[in-house]
């Protein structure tokens, strides 16, 4: 049975890890999983990530940006998700159309209802089986995110979104708990303020637990 999970958080949050760890424990089960991201998902959503998180783009307006990351994510949808799902695999996504409510509508400004129908025109009737939500104060991510930058060799090399203020993560934060509380029926908050492992365990304990549900 295919199935469409995503992982959600903001910076520092540790998604790709888990969702890595997540996709070497389903291979291990047999089960057939495809991995990807967004914006960066395909050839093109590569090129528009260029844009989307080059430093030197700090005067893009808010608008730009929302359409930017709605085109990459509609050949995201036809050239990955959707033929996943069609050949019955699972999809393990880093950030999906919630990250567009969490970014550009609380933390740009945006409007929501905006935002709605430009996500629903960019991925027509998709939405996430499971929604992993990886959850940490807004100054935890940030610090993690400077170390990982440096571990890299390039302190300089912080993508536009994590040279922004606190106050803007702390909204984005805000919002994924918001949508969370929404949709709890989708929604599983995970705490990421712990080890890599106790998180890995949390992630499969989810997911088992939605799995045996839906049988």
């Amino acid at each position: 049975m295919s199935t469409f999970i995503t992982f959600e958080g903001g910076e520092g949050a540790g998604k790709s890890t888990q969702v890595k760890l997540l996709g070497e424990y389903l291979t291990e089960q047999n089960i057939p999983v495809v991995l990807t991201q967004e914006p960066t998902g395909t050839p093109l959503g590569r090129k528009i990530g260029d844009i989307l998180f080059h430093r030197g783009h700090s005067d893009m307006c808010p608008e730009t940006e929302l359409f930017l990351f709605c085109a990459a994510r509609a050949q995201h949808v036809r050239d990955v998700i959707r033929p996943a799902l069609a050949c019955g695999k699972y999809v393990l996504c880093d950030r999906f159309s919630d990250a567009t409510y969490a970014y550009q509508a609380a933390g740009r400004g945006l409007d929501p209802r905006f935002i709605q129908t430009v996500n629903d025109y960019s991925a027509p009737g998709l939405k996430p089986d499971l929604t992993l939500l990886f959850d940490l104060p807004a100054e935890t991510g940030l610090a993690r995110a400077n170390r990982r930058d440096a571990t890299h060799g390039n302190p300089s090399s912080a993508d536009r979104f994590e040279k922004e203020k606190r106050d803007f993560h702390e909204r984005v934060r805000a919002a994924y708990l918001a949508l969370a509380r929404r949709e709890p029926e989708r929604f599983r908050v995970v705490d990421a303020a712990r080890t890599i492992d106790e998180i890995a365990a949390d992630v499969r304990r989810h997911v088992a637990a939605f799995m045996q549900h839906r049988r």
